[in-house]
Order: C-alpha cells, then sequence, then structure tokens
C-alpha cells in the first residue's frame, strides 16, 4: 500500500490540491450568490457587470443594445436591435469557469509570482473572451435565431472551454513546476 501511495503521490497531490482549491473557491461563490434573493428576481452583482459590458461592446459596433431585468425570473433581459435576443443568468457570467481555471492552476503548482500573474492574466482573458462571446452570441442570434441550440449550446462553449484547455497547456508547458522539471531532464 505504501509503496502505490509512493507511486502515485504526484497525482494525489494534484487531485487534492485541485478539491479543496476548487470546493473552497466554489464555497466562497456561493457564499456571494446568497446574499441575492432568487425568489425576488435579483441578479448578482457580478453578472450584472457582465451584462452592462456586453451592451458596452455591442453599441461599439453600432448597434442599438440595452439591457432591462427580467420582471419574471433572475435574469437580465438583452435587447438588440429592439428585439429581445437572450438573458444573461448567473452562468453566464464565467466565474464558474474561472473557479476551474483558477482551481487546475493551483493543483498544477508553479512559482508564486509566477502563479498569481498567470490566475489574474487567466481570469482577465477569460472575462473579456466572456463578454466578447456573449456580445457575438447575440449578434448570431439576431440574424440566425434557428440556430439558438447550436451557437449557445455547442459553438460558444466550445469556444469558451478551448480557450480555458489553451491556457492550462500553456501553464503546464511553460510555468508550473511541472515545466521546469521537465525542462531540466
Amino acid at each position: 500500500m505504501k509503496n502505490l501511495l509512493q507511486q502515485y503521490k504526484p497525482f494525489l497531490l494534484f487531485l487534492g490540491k485541485f478539491l479543496l482549491t476548487y470546493v473552497l473557491l466554489t464555497v466562497i461563490y456561493q457564499s456571494y450568490l446568497n446574499r441575492f434573493d432568487a425568489n425576488k428576481n435579483e441578479v448578482d452583482s457580478f453578472s450584472q457587470l457582465v451584462a452592462n459590458q456586453t451592451i458596452s461592446v455591442l453599441t461599439l459596433f453600432d448597434a442599438e443594445a440595452y439591457n432591462q431585468q427580467h420582471l419574471t425570473e433572475p435574469s437580465i433581459k438583452i435587447i438588440y436591435k429592439g428585439q429581445y435576443i437572450s438573458r444573461i443568468i448567473e452562468g453566464c457570467n464565467a466565474l464558474s469557469v474561472i473557479i476551474l481555471f483558477i482551481s487546475f492552476i493551483i493543483a498544477f503548482t508553479g512559482k508564486f509570482k509566477r502563479t498569481i500573474v498567470f490566475i489574474l492574466f487567466g481570469s482577465i482573458l477569460i472575462h473579456i473572451l466572456n463578454i466578447a462571446r456573449i456580445a457575438l452570441l447575440c449578434m448570431a442570434l439576431y440574424s440566425f435565431p434557428e440556430y439558438e441550440h447550436i451557437l449557445h449550446g455547442v459553438v460558444f462553449p466550445l469556444v469558451i472551454y478551448g480557450i480555458v484547455f489553451l491556457l492550462w497547456v500553456i501553464w503546464v508547458n511553460k510555468f508550473s513546476l511541472h515545466a521546469t522539471t521537465t525542462a531540466k531532464k
């Protein structure tokens, strides 16, 4: 048994760090969300920020766009070119994706300063790309509403998770302690 633990020690350490970080950040995020009453259709502040930033991006392209509180559910309506196109719910803010990203980075340990910088850079990049993703999705849904399922359910999640995966690959191969150990061999 001791031999097995020794053999799988790197994997078990990775898994332990990942799970501990993921659970801790998820509990913190959930306690933040609990401050908002879904029964009163309250939307969390970060999702409101995402909706506002999406509108800013849409109006950059000379499009008439605005948002408004949904009256019957905890979401924010996106009105694009006079048409109700989509809604922003808590799941659209990409914070759960950022939590997953951070958990992986911490689990694949790197030097402290590099880890913090990469987490900040990656989180900001994911946030910016998420705003662009939502804005592009609104534009695409306006022109091609019949493709909502494939656009919202396949293409755009593939983009955001693809970027996260690419960031993980860069982290593991360039900045983690694993990368520096492998480079020395």
